[in-house]
């Protein structure tokens, strides 16, 4: 994974456990220790699966960039399967608060986005790659007289 790949990952990353930690702290208040225990547990499904999504888009970036759109669709319907069944096989559980989890969950996911759209907007990156062109001549080009 390039460095700017890392960086992207981390500006995404960092927000979405501080928002997780501070819904933590707030379920702990309101609802107790389970409620603490919910929001843990969704701040750490969500830096899990959008964590995993961002390092298979970006290697299917520059594997099939004809597949990126496509892939991401697909990754984005698998990470909502890959929810319900999470939701499925805890949905009478005591380990946590239901609710606390919930709304932690949709609070980190769209801090999660929000971060990512800032960080690709504040990226420099490059539309034409510099090792493509080295074949390319000035001199190559136009008719011969």
């Amino acid at each position: 994974m390039r460095s700017d790949d890392v960086r992207s990952l981390l500006q995404a990353a960092v927000p979405t456990a501080a928002a997780g930690a501070l819904a933590a702290v707030i379920s702990a208040l309101v609802v107790g220790g389970k409620g603490a225990i919910g929001a843990v547990v969704a701040t750490l499904l969500v830096i899990l699966f959008m964590g995993i999504g961002f390092f298979v888009l970006q290697r299917t970036a520059k594997s099939l960039p004809h597949l990126f759109q496509a892939m991401g669709l697909m990754l984005y319907a698998a990470q909502i399967l890959l929810l319900f069944v999470f939701l499925a096989a805890f949905k009478n559980t005591t380990l946590f608060h239901p609710k606390a989890f919930a709304i932690t969950l949709l609070a980190t996911t769209l801090v999660w986005i929000g971060a990512q759209t800032r960080a690709h907007m504040k990226a420099k990156i490059l539309y034409v790659e510099p090792d493509s062109m080295k074949g390319d001549k000035p001199d190559n080009q136009g008719p011969k007289a």
